[in-house]
């Protein structure tokens, strides 16, 4: 029997530990377990958490094996090789792919009836590679897709309006890398077109405005990279917000990486496309609407996926 309340997270580097601390701060689950490669780190990452408990809702934490998945109603995968400044995500897909052919096999094995939820990079490559080699249904292997990008954007769209970003409506989809694109055509404000808003607020130049804002999502984890050598508490709090998401079944819109079957044309892989996600994971993939340029692009991001994925044997 599946127990929504507790919640597997493999691989406890920067991400994993980072995602971690997130979730235990949400007190959205009861029981954590942190799996890795190296015992020694997992079981110092659970000692660390839990000396802060009680600064927190009560929680179980605690190095643990495959074993302890069996019941998990969420498994988070982090585990893999870090992005090194001026690789590509996609440059990480050998060494990575490998680490998931370790790691999902033992996931099947013990049968676990949860909810997959991949972070590792390159995402959408690796959240087919789970897909495939679990043989979960679609619907509960999901990718943190383009979540973190699109809070990029709105942050970034935020501070050039100086609005709050959570008033701010766009996406950022497919490939969470470099082919990505923004969904300007339907990008607004509480409701006001982005185009009528950014006139209201004094700014007109917004074809070059919104190329330097797409560009600054785009390369903004080469940047930080480039920086401090990682990023980690961005999409630890992208996996929080799906976790909750899952957990509370709410039912919220989200450009998560998931199987896309016949949506724009494109069919056989996974990318970020704004999904509804629930209890069972992902619950409806959504065709919202896009220019016929951006389909395009969507096009060529779904191309530029499957290039990759026909160089990998599963």
């Amino acid at each position: 029997m599946v127990n929504v309340r507790k919640c597997a997270m493999i691989g406890c580097g920067l991400v994993g530990s980072s995602a971690a601390f997130s979730l235990v701060e949400s007190g959205l689950f009861s029981e954590l377990v942190l799996i890795d490669a190296n015992r020694d780190k997992a079981e110092g990452e659970a000692m660390d958490l839990s000396h802060g408990m009680p600064f927190a809702r009560p929680m179980e934490i605690y190095a643990g094996s495959y074993d302890d998945i069996r019941d998990c109603g969420l498994i988070i995968i982090t585990a893999g090789a870090n992005q090194k400044p001026d690789e590509t995500r996609m440059d990480l897909v050998k060494k990575n792919v490998g680490i998931f052919k370790r790691i999902i096999p033992e996931i099947k094995k013990r049968q676990c009836e949860g909810i997959l939820l991949i972070v590792s990079n390159p995402v959408d490559i690796l959240t087919y590679a789970a897909l495939k080699l679990s043989g979960f249904p679609p619907n509960r292997v999901i990718g943190s897709g383009t979540v973190l990008d699109t809070a990029r954007l709105k942050y970034l769209l935020g501070q050039h309006l100086r609005v709050d970003s959570r008033s701010v409506h766009a996406f950022i989809i497919g490939e969470h890398g470099d082919s990505e694109l923004a969904v300007w055509s339907s990008a607004n404000v509480s409701g006001v077109e982005l185009d009528h808003f950014c006139e209201l607020c004094g700014h007109f130049k917004h074809m070059e405005t919104m190329q330097r804002l797409y560009e600054g999502v785009r390369d903004s984890a080469y940047e930080i990279i480039r920086k401090k050598g990682a990023t980690y508490y961005g999409i630890a709090m992208a996996v929080r917000r799906i976790a909750e998401c899952i957990l509370r079944d709410e039912h919220s819109i989200l450009p998560v990486s998931s199987l896309i079957e016949g949506h724009y044309g494109i069919s056989g892989v996974c990318m970020g496309i704004p999904a509804i996600v629930g209890s069972s994971g992902i619950e409806k993939v959504l065709d919202i609407p896009l220019s016929e340029e951006e389909q395009k692009k969507l096009q060529a991001s779904a191309q530029a996926i499957q290039a990759v994925l026909n160089t990998i044997e599963f």
